[in-house]
Order: structure tokens, then sequence, then C-alpha cells
């Protein structure tokens, strides 16, 4: 844990992006029954019936200290899709010397998943492109990019989509607009709130 919140209080370094990487599942839902739009004293209403169209993830890439983000929507959440989302992520920022990523301790996120996705060479060079920093076993709210997603789950998917085409445009469209508006993290908790608020999960010693 203090090692993620030592990263987080680097200083901005274009040639060591620090960038936090999360992923989050979202079913695709259609309307069985067409909804009652809004009217003057009168709000929207929608049927509680549903109809399940299947599931799709997107993956989300953040820079809190640039305000900027990549993100990509894909059919399913496999070793593969996580290999090539690395991939975008390194081309995204070709002129750096290493980038760090913060990501959880999810059994997608290996090395050997990038050697099951591309030839061995490459996979080593990808690997090479990267700092990889895990969060501990239930702590992933120490990945910044969960603030991303939930921001944007509230602002463009909270509500029934039923295609993947739709979730792909309304995705794409939120992080234009969100880079447009260079929306940065402030992030406070530092090693020393750690060791005061979580101090149970800390070793004590006797003298």
């Amino acid at each position: 844990m203090e090692n993620v919140l030592d990263i987080y209080h680097r200083p901005y370094d274009a040639a060591r992006p620090v960038v936090c990487m999360d992923e989050t599942p979202r079913q695709l839902i259609r309307q069985t029954r067409e909804p009652i739009k809004a009217a003057p004293g009168r709000l929207a209403r929608e049927d509680y019936e549903y109809e399940r169209c299947g599931v799709c993830n997107v993956f989300m890439a953040s820079e809190p200290l640039a305000g900027r983000r990549l993100t990509k929507v894909t059919e399913s959440r496999t070793k593969v899709q996580w290999a090539r989302f690395v991939q975008d992520i390194a081309q995204a920022y070709p002129d750096a010397q290493r980038i760090t990523l913060v990501m959880d301790n999810l059994n997608t996120h290996t090395a050997a998943a990038l050697y099951e996705t591309f030839p061995a060479p490459q996979a080593k060079a990808l690997w090479d492109r990267f700092e990889f920093i895990y969060t501990p076993k239930h702590g992933s709210w120490l990945n910044m990019a969960e603030i991303e997603l939930n921001v944007m789950i509230k602002q463009c998917l909270d509500r029934r989509i039923d295609n993947i085409d739709t979730v792909r445009r309304e995705v794409s469209a939120w992080q234009v607009r969100r880079d447009q508006l260079k929306a940065r993290i402030n992030w406070q908790f530092t090693t020393g709130d750690a060791r005061i608020k979580l101090s149970r999960l800390y070793p004590t010693f006797e003298a």
C-alpha cells in the first residue's frame, strides 16, 4: 500500500508517466416497454422489466497528474484483451522512457498474458516499457482509475443500453469531453494518513 501511495506523490514527469488502469463489466439491457418521458410535474418512468442482451467490458487508463485518459470497450475481459490494451497504452506514450502502471491483482494482469498474445520479442519489449505496480489484495480503492470509472458510469452509462456500439460511442464522447476539461483527481491520502487511519493493518511491536 505504501508503495502505491509513494508513487502517487511523485512529481509529474512526462518521461516516466504514472498511469492507473482498471476495467469494469457492463451488462447490456434492452427495454421491454417504451419508457414514459418526463413532463411538467412528472418524472420520467421506465418499467422494471428488461431484457438481457449480453455483456461488454470497459477498460480505463488514467494519468491523474496530466488529466488524460484512455478507454476501450471490448466484448469480453480476457488475457488477450488486457494485453492489447496494455499495447494501446504503450502506443499512447511513444516518448516515455518507462510507464508506471498501477493496477489490481486480477489474474489476467500478468506477463504470461503478453506472451500468449504477442511473439516473445514483442512481448518482452512491451513488458520492458512498463513498471507494473499492483494494489494490495482488498485494496483496489487505491487505484485512481476506479474513481474515473465511477465518474464515467454516472455521467454516461447510468441507464439501460442494449448494444456495444452505443456503449463505445458514449464512452468515446465522454473521454473526449473529460480530456478537454483536463479533469484531474486531487489525491490527498498519504502514507502518513495510512499509518494513522489504518493502524490496525500494521504489526505492533513491544519495547
